[in-house]
């Protein structure tokens, strides 16, 4: 009991760690919206998912997967209206590193998207794992 009071701090900083760390295994299933690695997100590929790239025009410029939709994550918001015919298909977001698409994919969700995944990792994963990348 003499060491909690002596570093209440640390105690109070491992809770809020601790707490952190479950809200970011549990929030993302809270949100409907499942995460999908590289595997998944290849299959989702070859399965002919809608890939819905959020990233800014010079990002998808660089490099983006083929035959991936763009549409900036601060323009999605006005544009959600281009995807109404894949509400009910399977929808994969992507991103730099999958903060974007976490996001964007929340936004389908509450406008009615039903089989959203967020690409955890983004493009670097996909290129990480020698996917195809194209600038066309």
């Amino acid at each position: 009991m003499q060491f909690l009071q002596d570093n209440w701090m640390l105690v109070a900083l491992a809770v809020v760690s601790g707490a952190m760390l479950a809200w970011s295994f549990i929030g993302g299933k809270l949100s409907g919206v499942e995460q999908a690695d590289t595997l998944k997100a290849t299959r989702l590929y070859n399965d002919d998912a809608l890939v819905l790239d959020v990233r800014e025009d010079k990002e998808f410029a660089a490099g983006h997967i083929p035959k991936a939709k763009h549409i900036p994550l601060g323009q999605l918001a006005g544009r959600i209206k281009e995807l109404e015919k894949f509400k009910t298909k399977p929808i994969l977001v992507t991103c730099r590193s999958g903060q974007r698409s976490a996001r964007a994919c929340g936004m389908l969700k509450k406008a009615g998207f039903e089989t959203v995944y967020n690409q955890a990792g983004g493009i670097i994963a996909w290129e990480r794992a020698n996917l195809p990348v194209t600038q066309k």
